[in-house]
Formats: C-alpha cells, structure tokens, sequence
C-alpha cells in the first residue's frame, strides 16, 4: 500500500498543494499533522510510522516534511528500512536502501537542517536589527486602539459581554483581558 504524510508548521499554513501532490501520486491513504517539525511528537506521523509494514511504499513531497533534522531523519528512515518500507521523497525520487541511497539521503537531510538553521539565524538576526529601533514592538500589532477598548470597557458597565462585542466587534477574551489589565494598573 502506498501512504502518504503531509506536515504544516503552524495551522495557519495550508496543507492543500502536499495533498494534492501526494494525490496525484497515487497514494492510498494519507497522514497530515500540523505540528513544527523540529518536534518528533506528531500525532498522525507516529500512527503512520506503527502502521506502515513490509512492502509498503511512504511518500513525502519534501525532506523537510518528514524530518527536520540529519539525525532523526536517517533514524526514522533506517527504522522503515528495516521494516522493509519503500521511502519515496517526491522531489528527490526513492530512497534505496544502498550504500549510494544512505548516503544521498544523509547529505540532503544535512541540506535541510542547515536551510532551517539558516532560517532561524536570519530570523534572530532581524529581529535583533528591529529590536534596536525605540518604536519596535514584538508580536502582533493591537487590533483595537486604546480609546476604542477603553469605550468599550464603559459601555460594559451598562451591557452585557455578548452585547458590547456586538456593538463594537471586540470580542469577548480581549474584554476580559483588557479589563482584567485595567484592574492590575488601579
């Protein structure tokens, strides 16, 4: 049978080009999780691994989906080798277990690694330059101005939660926080 497994890193990526992918490739069934890959606890790719069996064929669009780093990349594969599963990476062909297969397959993993490192060095890098500007301020910028929140806030001494986040399209949790933040000041 031919399995396919399809990872996001975080739910607010899309899943919908690896599936079709995978579908195209004509698998049978397919795993997804949306999990970060740096992560060996995911779910779905732990139930794929118990089901998979001699004969097998697992496919994955890119290393990268299937693990993050050289080690466990070559472990979880080792461990499907001798399970005499087939591993087939879309964009690289499949994965022999020879002496040449083992080999390519440690220096694309050693590629995919140093990609995401590169990443995270960048990232960190950035954030660094940003950090030095006075008006920076990490994390996702206020939906709501501080007026529009401390209204709000007074039409809560007259109206109901659902009613004020009807009227103002503030919800309901950012209420609370903001009201909760207002008691911590006083």
């Amino acid at each position: 049978m031919k399995y396919g497994y399809a990872r996001v890193s975080t739910l607010h990526q899309d899943l919908a080009a690896q599936i079709h992918q995978l579908e195209r490739e004509g698998c049978d069934k397919i795993y997804k999780d949306k999990f970060t890959g740096t992560k060996r606890d995911r779910p779905n790719f732990n139930e794929l691994l118990e089901v998979l069996k001699e004969g097998d064929t697992l496919a994955v669009t890119k290393l990268d989906r299937f693990a993050r780093t050289t080690s466990d990349g070559i472990n979880v594969i080792k461990e499907l080798f001798e399970k005499g599963v087939k591993v087939h990476v879309l964009n690289m062909g499949l994965v022999e277990d020879t002496p040449t297969g083992r080999l390519i397959l440690s220096v694309m993993l050693a590629f995919a690694e140093f990609e995401r490192d590169m990443i995270v060095e960048r990232t960190q890098e950035g954030k660094a330059i940003a950090k030095q500007n006075p008006n920076f301020r990490e994390g996702r910028p206020n939906k709501y101005g501080k007026e529009q929140v401390e209204h709000a806030l007074k039409l809560l001494e007259t109206k109901s939660y659902k009613q004020v986040e009807a009227l103002t399209g503030i919800s309901k949790s950012t209420l609370f926080r903001a009201k909760k933040k207002l008691q911590v000041v006083e």
